[in-house]
């Protein structure tokens, strides 16, 4: 089939990769425009834009789909549009462009975790598996018919940059299966089932740390921010990004929320039940550190994060 594949970030690479060395024709590589990134907001082009470079098919930047790309998407006369992570929304009349219509690969099992952000939603809430969904592209929010799911255990300490490389590696191979399927006339899509949640893209104020919440939920908030928004608390009234944790050791003491000390040379900041121990942090306008490091440079006798 003749394709029209539109994405934009590191977890969209496998796909368009995958599809490339298939069977298929990938006629258009759509994604968002080149962005300031780093202190110095260079410029940078898109992982997607990267990828689309070196196989040799140079991508259409387009920050919203909008009149003019639908046009030139629509002369090319395409099969079958794929979506992967673009980061915009596909609406009428390119919704119904291609033959096909378009398909999308999700990282979450739907109806659970429809949104921008499932991956870090899932650790968030403390899910025990997640997994990836192919389904067809309709006007409401990631709640079109499904053709193909795989679902994925999550590992423990996780993190949400972790899972969402293995998904979309799991993910790339069953987007290759379903239109492979849709080529061959034998794909079957189902509605649907469950009760929907849903996971809205996340800002910098959702990487806060509520030392008052349980281990385990402080845990699952840290690893779902990780490496996006990012985690972060404050001590001594400065920012500290954290970067890496773990579970204190089982002789730990016992800490109030928020009450931070040295224990046994690793850093322990108390939770709502337990303590952690941070491993790596940032402190602002520094480089990542060794959090016993970061700890040595402190002013405060008795620090408290959050503070």
């Amino acid at each position: 089939m003749r394709l029209v594949f539109a994405g934009t970030p590191e977890p969209a690479v496998p796909a368009l990769r995958r599809l490339a060395a298939s069977d298929h024709d990938i006629a258009a590589v759509i994604t968002r425009r080149d962005a300031p990134l780093g202190r110095k907001r260079v410029l940078t082009p898109s992982p997607v834009a990267v990828a689309a470079d070196e196989l040799g098919r140079h991508p259409i930047r387009a920050d919203r789909l909008d009149a003019d790309v639908t046009e030139r998407i629509a002369a090319l006369r395409p099969d079958l549009g794929v979506i992967v992570a673009y980061g915009g929304l596909v609406r009428e009349p390119l919704l119904s462009t291609p033959v096909h219509g378009w398909i999308n690969l999700h990282f979450s099992l739907l109806p659970r975790w429809r949104g921008a952000s499932p991956v870090q939603h899932a650790l968030i809430a403390g899910d025990a598996e997640t997994g990836a969904s192919v389904f067809q592209l309709v006007p409401e929010l990631d709640a079109g018919d499904v053709f193909a799911e795989r679902s994925h255990p999550i590992p423990d300490g996780a993190t949400a940059g972790d899972l969402l490389g293995a998904l979309a590696d799991t993910g790339a191979e069953l987007l290759r299966e379903v239109v492979d399927s849709i080529a061959a006339g034998t794909a079957v899509a189902r509605p649907q089932v469950g009760e929907s949640t849903y996971a809205p893209k996340l800002g910098d104020a959702d990487g806060a740390v509520r030392w008052t919440d349980a281990l385990e939920s402080v845990l699952g908030r840290i690893r779902g921010v990780t490496p996006e928004p990012g985690a972060h608390t404050t001590v001594d009234s400065a920012r500290l990004k954290i970067l890496d944790v773990r579970p204190a050791a089982a002789d730990a003491p016992s800490l109030e929320p928020g009450r931070m000390t040295l224990h046994d040379k690793a850093v322990l900041v108390g939770t709502g039940t337990t303590p952690l121990a941070l491993e790596t942090v940032q402190p602002a306008g520094k480089g990542a550190m060794r959090a016993a490091d970061w700890w040595r440079g402190l002013r405060s006798a008795d620090p408290v994060a959050g503070s």
